[in-house]
Order: structure tokens, then sequence, then C-alpha cells
């Protein structure tokens, strides 16, 4: 049976459109969409349990996995078969996930599967841009309780005009990559890079990114509407005691208002607030613990929360005894690990990032093979976050996507300020020591310094804060908090990480937790942001203030050349034997990358010696020699034969040329040590390659003056060549 087949169409502008369909695909689970833009296909699926889990939080997952078929590729490696998910497809799930999460009820907690398969690509679209609105759309064909439409897009900027869902050629052309989460009513998340802009220009892409997002809801309401939408499931939710939550609220809201505002350290607040539920606890019973102790410690929490706000909002104070403006102290050093390349420590308040860095050849670039994007990175760096940070014992499994997420931030805030002329490939590294507030914003400082301590010439220094916000919807009191705490982040209702040099914003991520935030409010926080971006910046440039005119003495340095095509295979040898024993004897690394178009050679070499380094550019130098007819050379001796002598070119040893015994000298040489003799070293005349005998020639008596009365032989006519050669071989007939 031919199915019933519901779609709707998207139109982007410049001719492009996304299509949403359903009816085709996967109809067992309890929601399917294919969206298509160009050759471009997500199939995305999602299905939840209708028996509700024994877990206090939602078990979603977000899968996005990209099909190497969908691009007519093989996976690489020796394993045939997609294996774990990229950082890429990890990143693009991060992006659904945090627009997601929110809009599912707190008391639902069924597991929950979204499943979103590039099933085929295209070189002009960027799946993962579309991907938030095939996750919707697919919802709104369930029976699952989600509270509203929402969809994902990314903005670009090319030439002055924000582009949504750019193509990959135009972003290498634009100055913002943002990709914005909204519903038709509120934006709920943004991530990106820019290009240093102002906190304006980020609002106004923002705002433009929001109108798209507006008409891809409204396709997927219609879509929804054509196919039927089916009545919103029944589950069992938490169960509630208001009389229970009152009680609990009396008990608990002053005591934690008192210890609160008194400002104290994480560990002191946390056992004073500890102390405060057990004392709660303690008048229950046993029995009645039992039966209702989740609900203790779920309205404890909810009259902290309320608490915590309140003295925020009434009295400009916070938990650690700041104010919403005020950053916590900095300190902070640089070279602290003697054998790395490059080193720093950054600590605000209780959170502390160590960052190294190493320099390396294009050998080390990362490489990136998906589906998608095939490519590598020069500048990359990685963060991770052990458990000690927070003062935690756990098994460490794999690195988790939150520290690829967090990693992938730092990234993209450094990334632009590396020089394009950068020889290195540049590994960072941030180890989380410490961590209360934003560990990703102390990995961008610490990184940035590192940079700084390793030589690499950043074209500015990046400094990054995250911030918070309170807001009674009520009163419509709010505030706006400077360097959030980690417990500011789960209370508030916002929590947004801004980077940035002195001139201008270059990355940022964004969680919006209530609806209707009006832009106004974002650019007053955004402003306090660069206040605080711009204290933060003054203490690291007062600790390294430009970056280190040199790489440090154990670091390799990196010198580059180009050599023509025809000599690479001269350079590498028969199977690599030139280069292998040059390494060796040099102490060097040497990496030639072949350039498709010029077809040059781009010769790497690093080493910590330079005397080794200036032993592989004399050597490449001798094998690429080539002298010009006419011009004059210094050369030395190196054998004696009957017929002349073999010299070398002082400029380019292992050059060898014969200087024949007729070239030594005006005066007939009967021998040629009467001339010259071993290891002396003279000047000699290039006359390029003799037509008759098809070998260099150069000569010694040609910067001879000439002997008094020399006269020159007259040349031979070529008639009597010719008879002599035959009367040669006549003779020699004869003879035979």
């Amino acid at each position: 049976m031919i199915p019933k087949v519901f779609r709707e169409v998207i139109d982007l502008g410049d001719g492009r459109e996304i299509s949403i369909e359903t009816g085709k695909l996967a109809k067992q689970a309890h929601g399917s969409v294919v969206v298509q833009s160009g050759k471009c296909m997500l199939l995305c699926t999602v299905v939840s349990n209708y028996k509700q889990s024994d877990l206090d939080f939602l078990p979603l997952t977000v899968d996005y996995r990209e099909k190497f078929a969908a691009s007519g590729r093989y996976p690489g490696g020796f394993f045939k078969r997609e294996a774990r998910p990229s950082d890429g497809e990890i990143l693009t799930m991060r992006l659904v996930d945090r627009v997601l999460r929110p809009l599912f009820p707190k008391d639902y907690h069924s597991e929950t599967q979204v499943m979103i398969q590039l099933m085929s690509h295209d070189e002009d679209v960027m799946p993962d841009a579309m991907a938030g609105l095939a996750a919707s759309a697919a919802i709104q064909l369930s029976d699952f309780p989600f509270e509203c439409t929402i969809s994902e897009v990314r903005v670009g900027r090319v030439d002055g005009e924000f582009v949504i869902n750019p193509t990959r050629t135009q972003l290498l052309e634009s100055d913002i990559d943002m990709v914005i989460g909204a519903s038709a009513d509120s934006v709920m998340m943004v991530e990106g890079e820019m290009g240093e802009i102002s906190e304006e220009e980020m609002v106004e892409a923002i705002k433009f990114a929001h109108e798209a997002v507006k008409v891809q809801c409204a396709a997927q309401d219609r879509l929804a509407d054509a196919f039927g939408r089916k009545e919103v499931r029944e589950y069992e939710g938490e169960p509630e005691d208001e009389e229970l939550a009152k009680k609990i609220y009396d008990m608990a809201y002053d005591k934690v208002y008192t210890i609160a505002k008194a400002g104290s350290a994480k560990q002191e607040r946390s056992a004073a607030f500890a102390e405060i539920k057990e004392e709660i606890k303690a008048t229950f019973s046993e029995e009645e613990l039992e039966e209702i102790g989740d609900l203790v410690s779920k309205y404890y929490y909810k009259a902290e929360k309320e608490a915590v706000r309140n003295l925020t909002l009434n009295e400009g104070l916070r938990l650690d005894g700041r104010k919403t403006d005020e950053i916590r102290p900095i300190w902070c050093e640089v070279d602290y690990l003697p054998s790395t390349h490059g080193s720093s420590i950054f600590t605000r308040g209780e959170t502390q990032a160590l960052a190294t860095v190493t320099l390396g050849t294009s050998r080390e670039a990362n490489q990136i093979d998906m589906p998608s994007f095939e490519g590598e990175e020069t500048f990359y760096l990685h963060y991770n976050f052990p458990p000690f940070s927070t003062g935690e014992a756990r098994p460490i499994r794999g690195t988790s996507r939150r520290e690829i997420g967090h990693g992938n931030l730092a990234q993209r805030a450094l990334k632009g300020m590396i020089p394009e002329d950068c020889p290195y490939t540049v590994r960072v590294v941030s180890e989380v020591l410490e961590s209360n507030g934003s560990s990703s914003m102390a990995t961008v400082c610490s990184g940035t310094m590192a940079l700084m301590d390793a030589g690499v010439q950043l074209k500015k220094p990046v400094s990054g804060i995250a911030m918070g916000l309170i807001s009674d919807a009520e009163s419509g009191n709010y505030a706006v908090l400077s360097d959030i705490l980690g417990d500011e982040d789960h209370l508030g209702d916002m929590d947004f990480k801004v980077t940035g040099t002195a001139d201008g914003i270059t990355a940022c991520q964004m969680d919006i937790k209530v609806k209707g935030l009006s832009y106004e409010i974002l650019v007053k926080a955004l402003k306090q942001a660069q206040a605080g971006r711009l204290h933060i910046l003054g203490k690291l440039t007062e600790t390294i203030a430009q970056p280190n005119v040199d790489v440090k003495a154990h670091a390799p340095k990196m010198v580059t050349t180009t050599i023509p095509g025809e000599y690479i295979g001269a350079l590498i040898g028969p199977g690599g034997k030139v280069i292998q024993e040059l390494q060796k004897t040099t102490k060097t690394t040497i990496v030639i990358n072949e350039d498709p178009v010029t077809e040059e050679g781009l010769v790497e070499i690093l080493g910590t010696d330079q005397d080794g380094i200036d032993a592989v550019l004399a050597k490449i130098d001798s094998i690429t020699f080539k002298p010009e007819v006419g011009s004059v050379y210094e050369v030395k001796v190196i054998k004696i034969l009957d017929f002349g002598a073999v010299v070398e070119y002082v400029e380019a040893p292992g050059n060898e040329v014969l200087l024949h015994v007729s070239e030594l000298a005006w005066k007939r040489t009967e021998n040629v040590t009467d001339a010259v003799n071993m290891g002396d070293v003279f000047d000699v005349k290039y006359f390029g390659t003799d037509p008759r005998t098809r070998k260099e020639k150069v000569s010694r008596k040609a910067l001879l003056p000439k002997p008094e009365g020399y006269k020159e032989r007259p040349p031979r006519d070529n008639r009597d060549r010719g008879r002599n050669d035959r009367n040669n071989r006549d003779r020699k007939a004869r003879r035979d």
C-alpha cells in the first residue's frame, strides 16, 4: 500500500528551501520526519517509554550520527563500520539537547530517545543547522508531554548581510557563526564564534535568527495539524503535598537566607545548608521519611533556591558576599611547568585551570573525518574535568560530552587570534584543578597566557566570563550576575559565557531558562559581561603583557621553506633513506607536503638545536642547487683524475662537477697536479651543458689572464671533423 505522505516547505530565500516530510519512513517510532534541503536529508525518530523510570530526572538521550554512505564514502581505519561518535557529532547532540530538555515537564521521567541520522549529504548544506528542526518536528507528531515547538538555525554575516543556514563556503567569509535555538516566543540557546563583534551586533544577529525560527515553528505546526495531532499521553507525575511544602518552607527559608547573607566559602556554606536540611529531616520519624523523604528534599531545595534568589534581588548580595557585578579575586602564573613548551595557571576564586601548550609540525594536526566534512585543525584545545576538581570521587570512563563541549567553546574563543602565518600545529590542554564557577572561561584565560608563554604570537589576548541572571516576572525586578558560582548557575534564569578581546566578542554560549527575556535585558547583561571581561583581561596582561619573542630553549623551533617539486624525491631519497638519515644526524623532524596547485614542496623543519636546523637547510640548498650560466662559483678539489679534477661547489656541498684538464690553464697542462692539488679552493666559471659532450662545463682558465702572445686555436671545420672521424674509423678497420 502506498503510504500517505505529509509535507511542509520552508523558504530560506536565495532559491533554497527546507522540506519536512512524514508518513513514509520509520512509522513504528512515536514520531518520525525526514528533513531535506538540497540533497541533504536527515531522518529523525523519537521514542519515549510509557512507563516512568525510577530516576528523579528525565533520562533523555539525543543521538546525532552521520552515515558515511551519505557522502558515498567508507569509514576510515581498519574497522569499516561507524563506531563511536566524533566530536562534531557530539557537539550537534549537545546543541539539540540543551533546547529540548527544559521543555519536558520536570516530573516526566520516562526514558526518551531522539535519534537524528544524516542519510544523504550535500556539500552546500551544513546538516547540524537542521538537527533541532528535525527533533522538534518529530516530537510534534508524537504524544510526548512537550511544552512548545522549537527550532534551531545557524546565522552568518557575509559582506555585512545576515544569512540563515549559510554554506560552509559562505562561513569562510563570515565574521559570525552562531546557532540559535528558540521557540516562537523566546530565544532559549545561543552558541557560536565571532570575529570581535560588538554586543549590539550580536543581539541583532540573534533577532534575525529568531525571525527565521518563527517561520520554521509555524511550518511544524502546520505539518502536525495536517498529520493529526495526538492526544498527550497521561503519566504518573511526582506526588505533591502543599501543606508539607509550606511547613518545610517556614522551617528553612529564614535560616537559609541568614547563612546565604553571611557570604561564606563553598564548603562552609554547603555544610551549613546540609545541617539545616538534616535538622528538618530530624523532625520526622523514620517511617515518615521512608514515605515522604523525597518530598522533604525537594521542598527544602525549593525553599533554599527562593531564599538565595531573593537575597540577590532584594539586597544585591550573593552567596559568597559579593555584589552582583563583582569579580572574584584572581591570581595568575606563567611558565609554571619547566618541561612544557608553554604553561600557565589561572585561578579565579575557587576555580582553577592549568593550561599547557605543545608545538608541533603539520603531522600533528587534528584530522577530522566526518561524512559531512573532511579536513584538519592546526590549532585545537582539549579540556579535562577530573572529579577531584569538585571534591568528588567517581570512575572516569572516557571523555564526557561536557568536556568536549567546553573544550570546543574555549577553542572557538581562541582560534581566531592564532596568526595565519603561525608555522606550528598548536595543541592546548586545560586541566581543571578546582571548579566552582565556569571552568571553560578559566580555560580561555589560562589558554591565552600559556600560548603567549610558549611564544605563539597571538594577535590579541582573550579573556572570558560566565554571567547569570535572576529575575522576578511579577515585579519585573532582575539582577545580572558577573562571574557566577556553580550554585548560581543552577538557581538562575540564564547563564551565559562570553569571551573576547578588548575590541569585541570572539565566542559565546547562552542557555536562557525564562520565557520572553527582553533584548534590553540581554544587551545590559552583555555590557556588564564586557566590563567583567575587560577586568579579567587586565589581570592576564599584568601577568604576561606580550607573547614571548621566541619559543623556549627546550621547545622546538620551526623553519619552513619551499623546494621545486622535481627535488622532492631527491630530498626523500630511495626508500626515505636521505630524509631519515638527515633527521637522525641533525636531531630534527622534517615534514614535506606537496602543494597540489603549484606542485612545490613545503618543507617543515622542527628541532630544538639551531645548528641542526641550519644543517638541514644547507642540505636542502645543496640538493636544490642549480648553477646559472655565466656565473662564478667557488669550488674545492675533492678528486684528481688523469683527465681533470672533480670539484665540489663550496656553497652547495655534495654537488660535484668535472673540471677538464683543458680548462685548468691557458697553457697546455700535461699533469693535472701541475695546476691544482687535492683540497685547493678557487673560482670557476659555469658555462652550462656542453652540447657536444652533454656534460656540464666549468672553467678555471676563463677567469685567468691570457699569457702574452697567446693565440686561439682556430676552430675545426665541421667537414674536416667529419673527414677525420671517417679516417680514424678506416684506420681502425684496417688494424682489425
